[in-house]
């Protein structure tokens, strides 16, 4: 099996791209106008290509050499990491959806996440230095003045330079309104940045001349909570009139975390303004304002719905390729015999002959084909919202992505994670050794439940935020768009239209639990189960996913039987645990809320 195969089948982002979600329609709007289907593969066939020559030779290496901090203290990397992002930059993949203005192609969100696929599920701990740089880029065009957008923002997208986002705090995690790092206001117009930022994927490297950190922090007489918090552009070498490097700015790497997986991304504890550097003879990290003060967390979350998306579709990629991983396991070991065979000496049969395991294969086939679909239609909504000739289809696309965003970072972050699991499990006592690279992919995979907003949080945001917003109107939306497709799969009829029947009465139980847990206006209670919600509506909205996968494929390929087979499992396996979990949250369950902490 050649590496190519083990990434995203090229034939499951064809059916996606062309035959569900029609991106070859995009090239009616102005940005898209010099683009064609055929632009659009050749991209997906080169990132394939340098996906599986120059990341994924080097994946188990980055896991094993993870990065270290050398005598004279700068990081260490494997060979092979900068050969592979230089083929990255080299062929454009920085500015895959940027403006011409900027050397970018004008790509579609929804083709370049296709892509990006490919990347991470080569080596995401390679590919995550420019995608993390990608965001500090796209905030600074949308945010940044044009002086900041051509001094910090086009070398990341040139694939010169990369960035960061510094938020996390060793006191405050993902409380944001507890950061204490201060901005100091220099009479220059320039700030001094001092304090201390955690988990900085990225934080400190060899890979590139310099660095762009993305700073939240506080300036003076800043009120309290997020609403003082205010943004920077701090980079770790400070950059002359002209562009060429200056001083070294005032960022000391303090550490690098060791980490359970994604080991070749750096993580890091940065110090700002500890004076282990005096830029002009003064301790401090000069720090450039973006935009106003106090605004600093709404432009962070202006790019929140695009990073969240992808980091559920990097979940996605590293459960895709375990489960091809698995299934190649399983279709050329063999082990033991059918249960009705009755002669003892006949040979044994490929692993795949078993029910028990193809059951573990169908499982993680409908967590990563349900959660790549997912990943792509919300993609598809970024390019909606943002060029549509119609406003309100614009707007439209933006509120169901709003509504979908936390299932689209979270579900694929829980469910392609238990696809991880079973591929360990397919593989028996194997899986669970170094010598085979799933458990190498459950570890990757484990920071995404974490990281970019906790499975909880997401919980919070979707239950807490979203579908109480406009009196409901998210929530609307997505039930609107749902019972849509219900109607085409009843007319269809078949299999089609039992699973809408299905997905009606689950979804009528989803908007029926959301106002009883909010009828009592009681936040504590409504909230206190909200990660269940979260699973649940996730649940619902993944077998929409696929109802519209199976309205959309054609034929009796093993392709479309794959898909029709995967549609049955989630429907008859998966659809059926919302009931339960729908019943808790009516009950309005207080046990959590109860317990006294001291009694755990």
């Amino acid at each position: 099996m050649t590496a190519a195969s083990r990434l995203v089948p090229r034939d499951d982002l064809a059916f996606l791209l062309h035959d569900w979600l029609h991106v070859e329609a995009l090239t009616a709007r102005p940005r898209y106008a010099d683009h064609s289907r055929e632009t659009f593969d050749a991209v997906l066939d080169l990132a394939t290509t340098i996906a599986a020559e120059r990341f994924a030779p080097i994946n188990r290496t980055l896991d094993t050499h993870e990065p270290y901090v050398g005598d004279d203290g700068a990081v260490v990397h494997p060979d092979g990491l900068a050969e592979a992002l230089a083929a990255y930059a080299d062929a454009g993949m920085p500015a895959a959806t940027f403006d011409e203005q900027y050397g970018g192609m004008q790509l579609p969100f929804t083709v370049a996440q296709a892509a990006a696929a490919q990347f991470s599920a080569a080596s995401i701990g390679a590919v995550a230095y420019p995608t993390l740089a990608l965001g500090v880029a796209n905030l600074l065009v949308a945010h940044g003045t044009p002086e900041q957008v051509a001094t910090y923002a086009q070398p990341i997208i040139d694939g010169r330079w990369y960035g960061t986002m510094c938020l996390s705090e060793p006191q405050a995690g993902s409380s944001l309104g507890d950061i204490t790092t201060r901005g100091e206001v220099q009479p220059d117009g320039t700030y001094r940045v001092f304090g201390t930022k955690m988990w900085i994927s990225g934080g400190d490297q060899s890979l590139t001349d310099n660095i762009v950190h993305l700073v939240l922090a506080r300036t003076a007489g800043a009120a309290a909570g997020v609403k003082g918090i205010s943004l920077f552009v701090v980079p770790k070498v400070l950059v002359g009139p002209d562009g060429s490097p200056g001083e070294r700015n005032d960022v000391a790497l303090v550490g690098l975390n060791h980490k359970m997986g994604y080991r070749g991304t750096t993580n890091t504890l940065l110090n700002f303004g500890e004076g282990a550097h005096t830029p002009g003879g003064t301790a401090g990290a000069v720090g450039f304002l973006v935009g106003e003060e106090g605004r600093g967390l709404s432009y962070m979350f202006h790019m929140m719905n695009e990073a969240r998306v992808s980091v559920g579709l990097g979940a996605v990629a590293l459960g895709y390729t375990g489960y091809r991983h698995a299934l190649e396991y399983a279709r050329t070991r063999t082990q033991g015999r059918p249960v009705d065979a009755k002669d003892p000496s006949a040979p044994m049969v490929p692993l795949v002959e078993h029910a028990d395991v193809r059951r573990m294969l169908l499982a993680q086939k409908s967590y990563v084909e349900g959660g790549l679909a997912l990943s792509l239609y919300c993609a598809r909504l970024v390019d909606d919202s943002l060029t549509d000739p119609d406003e309100a289809e614009r707007r439209r696309a933006h509120e169901l992505l709003e509504m979908l965003t936390p299932i689209a970072k979270s579900w694929p972050s829980q469910w392609c994670l238990a696809a991880n699991d079973l591929a360990i499990q397919v593989h028996g006592g194997y899986g669970y050794t170094r010598d085979y690279a799933v458990e190498q992919f459950y570890r990757d995979n484990r920071l995404n439940p974490i990281h970019e907003g906790t499975h909880g949080i997401q919980g919070l945001d979707l239950l807490g935020r979203k579908v109480v917003a406009g009196g409901g109107a998210g929530l609307a939306l997505l039930a609107e768009t749902i019972l849509a497709t219900t109607a085409r799969g009843r007319e269809a009829g078949g299999d089609a239209e039992a699973y809408a029947v299905s997905l009606e009465k689950a979804l009528g139980r989803l908007v029926e639990v959301t106002g009883i847990l909010w009828e009592g206006l009681d936040p504590a209670l409504a909230l206190a189960n909200a990660s269940i919600y979260l699973e649940a509506a996730g649940h619902v909205v993944v077998a929409w996913i696929w109802l519209e996968q199976l309205l959309a494929v054609s034929g009796d390929s093993g392709f479309a039987r794959g898909k029709r087979a995967a549609a049955q499992y989630f429907f008859a396996f998966e659809l059926p645990k919302v009931g339960p979990q729908l019943d808790l949250l009516a009950s309005l369950d207080r046990t959590t809320l109860d317990l006294d902490p001291d009694d755990l």
